[in-house]
């Protein structure tokens, strides 16, 4: 049965953690996970598709992929009790279409961010053929730190390096810092796919993150670090009497640890 499968029990799992961490308070926030066919086919099986959704945007290169992705309107703290009407699995057509063949019980649709996930994924298996995960979510720190920072994602981006050693070794990448869009559009979305060319998270300036990831636990252990050196930031503004962790400490990390920050951000 789909509903047992490891993947929709990871999502469970990490949408409680969200909900719980006050990340995704009521219906904020979102999940999809390209979903390998091997896991659900025998469920899936000559079962006919529930219908047919236009995704708004060009999704070459996903057809016959199939993704999981959480419902508009659903709560994440619902998730763990009513996957089936709070999740769904969509299969990609041509043309943009996609058919939804598991799960939005009653009538559901999938989340009204489904054109900038589609946009996420496509971006990142450009580059990173181990893909298969995107998580947006409201981390209050990372918002906060949007409100008293510089929206500059390379000053961003060492801000959080400097809080903690194990920013630049979790994200050496970085950051990209998006100025306030409007959301649930296009738009948006091709801004986001085109800063994730070059790293795995995109903050959206006043509103959250995106992240993306080989794996639902990566993801996630990808929003926590980060969250996490926002919240020192946050919690030593105008209190601090160090910078933090100095340029050349962080090459010294980042040799010891084998990992290449970003150019010229150091």
């Amino acid at each position: 049965m789909i509903i047992e499968s490891k993947t929709i029990k990871k999502v469970c799992e990490i949408a409680k953690c969200c909900y719980d961490f006050g990340w995704d308070e009521r219906n904020g926030g979102n999940i999809s996970v390209l979903v390998d066919e091997s896991e659900i086919q025998a469920s899936l099986a000559g079962a006919p598709p529930i219908c047919r959704i236009n995704t708004g945007v060009d999704n070459s290169n996903l057809e016959g992929k199939l993704l999981l992705v959480t419902g508009t309107g659903k709560y994440f703290r619902n998730i763990p009790n009513e996957p089936k009407e709070s999740l769904g699995i969509i299969r990609f057509c041509k043309n943009g279409f996609a058919d939804i063949v598991w799960g939005f019980e009653n009538g559901g649709k999938p989340t009204s961010e489904l054109p900038t996930h589609i946009l996420a994924h496509k971006s990142r298996l450009a580059v990173d053929d181990n893909h298969k995960v995107v998580i947006h979510s409201h981390p209050t720190n990372v918002i906060a730190m949007t409100l008293t920072h510089p929206l500059d994602s390379k000053s961003f981006t060492l801000s959080l390096w400097r809080m903690i050693t194990e920013s630049l070794i979790v994200f050496p990448d970085g950051v990209s810092v998006l100025d306030w869009m409007l959301c649930g559009n296009v738009e948006i979305g091709i801004k986001s796919a085109e800063l994730l060319k070059e790293c795995r998270s995109v903050i959206w300036a006043h509103h959250g993150i995106f992240c993306t990831g080989s794996n639902l636990d990566e993801t996630f252990g990808l929003i926590e670090t980060i969250e996490k050196s926002a919240e020192l930031y946050m919690k030593t503004l105008g209190h601090r009497i160090t910078e933090g962790i100095s340029d050349d400490r962080l090459r010294e990390l980042a040799t010891a640890f084998g990992v290449t920050p970003k150019k010229d951000l150091l």
